[in-house]
């Protein structure tokens, strides 16, 4: 029979036969112990007997309720909030010491399943406070007030956390269960809350773009403006992602999430790197009557870095490019602007390994830096007007993101130009996210159309994901002008 929150513990030989024999102090205090324990509406079963074996049973109502003992959830805030904002997690109503665990769960939009969970002990008070009380197992172990989010994994193997509709708050459902059984059971069920997490900040505008070429979103910050202006860009995947715009817009910055392939009418696949594409959304935002100049700023990640590092290099008018995990390099893919192009670097896929998991290990397929930072291949980024933040880091599996960073830095200094900030981040993959997003460890690779790992080592990787965020808004409120909220 399983401990009941509120009531006296009773000694574990009560769960079942209880064998006589024990001092006569000893029967006394489970004499008093069940006493204590009879709850209004309650029936008990055989008393206590002196004989050689009694049964003990407890009968209580379904659903318990002791005055000033129901456990609930609170969160601070109370309301809802942003994703990139952390939350206090806190369960009152408990028994002293009771073991608990705690478990978060969500659907994306395409209805697939995040869950983790973690085992913990209440305090002398009967409180359970996470921003206090270490995680004793499970997803994570510690203190870690945040890890029901970021130790979030989906049911359905290699599935990575994306928002896709950033107007849609994601709804976190957090459960508390009695004891500490691996697969906690609906009876075990103590109190339950619903957190939305939201990505569409108070106050931001959301503005679809349909300018020319150029297919985008724009984000503006509430208030009358003018703002100073980002243009953000993803990687290989394609499409259009708007939730790292849309959280940037809340902390001041007029963001453009920019699609480049495979969204509407853009091309269905990526050949090349087409600068007078990207120019002409620049064009876009030094022209638009929200945004701030004289210059804009840069984030991408992956492809979508080298991206931004090709724009710094080329263009006019930036002033500060932040690079997640970019390479510096063309790629497999050529980078054009006008009478000018970059080969592309090329790669062997000979060169990919089998990972312990299976999975295929990408990192060194791409061909030898012949020459080092004098290769051809290399984006000329000593030509950028703007100061460029590398964050990178340094268990990437999609390329050495570290390595890249500091033959940037190596190529900056040999044209004068001083060293690069370069931010490396140990135990941390590929995807760089805003703050806690769960780690993609491994995902299908969309050129490949086969599964890869890309690295990172979960509570590592998401303090680098907080950091690396903190960074990235210091960095442009620097150089743009802003006054973000960090």
């Amino acid at each position: 029979m399983r401990p009941v929150p509120g009531l006296l513990p009773l000694p574990s030989r009560l769960h079942g036969v209880y064998s006589g024999g024990g001092s006569s102090p000893e029967r006394s205090e489970i004499r008093r112990r069940l006493t204590a324990n009879r709850l209004p509406g309650a029936q008990s079963g055989l008393g206590l007997d002196t004989g050689s074996a009694c049964l003990f049973m407890v009968r209580v109502p379904t659903r318990l309720c002791v005055p000033g003992m129901a456990a609930t959830v609170t969160l601070e805030p109370a309301g809802s909030c942003c994703w990139d904002e952390p939350v206090r997690i806190a369960v009152r109503g408990l028994a002293p010491g009771q073991r608990v665990t705690l478990r978060s769960s969500l659907r994306d939009e395409k209805g697939a399943l995040f869950r983790a969970h973690a085992r913990y002990c209440a305090d002398a008070n009967g409180q359970l406070d996470l921003a206090r009380a270490p995680a004793l197992g499970g997803s994570f172990v510690g203190l870690e007030p945040m890890g029901l989010f970021w130790a979030l994994e989906p049911e359905k193997p290699l599935w990575r956390f994306v928002k896709r509709d950033v107007q849609t708050p994601f709804a976190v459902k957090l459960e508390v269960f009695d004891g500490h059984e691996p697969e906690p059971q609906a009876e075990q069920l103590l109190s339950v809350a619903v957190h939305e997490r939201d990505f569409l900040p108070p106050g931001v505008r959301r503005e679809p773009v349909r300018a020319g070429r150029v297919r985008a979103t724009l984000f503006l910050p509430p208030g009358p403006g003018p703002f100073p202006g980002i243009i953000d860009i993803f990687g290989m995947g394609g499409g259009l992602l708007e939730y790292r715009a849309s959280l940037l817009a809340g902390h001041g910055f007029a963001t453009l999430a920019l699609a480049y392939y495979d969204f509407e009418d853009l091309p269905k696949k990526f050949d090349a790197i087409h600068l007078d594409y990207f120019e002409e959304a620049l064009c876009y935002m030094l022209q638009h009557t929200q945004v701030k100049g004289p210059g804009i700023g840069l984030l991408g990640i992956s492809l979508g870095a080298d991206i931004c590092l090709s724009m710094a290099s080329f263009l006019k008018n930036i002033s500060a490019t932040v690079s997640i995990n970019g390479s510096g390099f063309s790629e497999n893919k050529p980078i054009y602007y006008k009478e000018t192009s970059i080969p592309p670097l090329g790669h062997d896929l000979r060169r990919m390994k089998v990972a312990f998991s299976g999975l295929l290990d990408i990192v060194d397929i791409r061909n030898d830096i012949v020459g080092g930072y004098e290769n051809p291949c290399m984006i000329p980024i000593e030509k950028a007007q703007g100061p460029i933040l590398f964050i990178a880091g340094q268990d990437d599996h999609n390329w050495r993101s570290e390595l890249y960073a500091q033959i940037a830095s190596e190529r900056l200094q040999a044209h004068g130009k001083g060293k690069a900030q370069i931010i490396s981040y140990p135990g941390t993959g590929h995807y760089i996210e805003p703050p806690y997003f769960p780690m993609c460890p491994a995902s299908l690779h969309r050129l490949l159309d086969k599964p890869v790992i890309w690295g990172g080592e979960p509570r590592a990787h998401s303090k680098a994901q907080i950091d690396a965020w903190k960074q990235i808004l210091t960095f442009f409120s620097k150089h743009l002008g802003a006054s973000p909220k960090l």
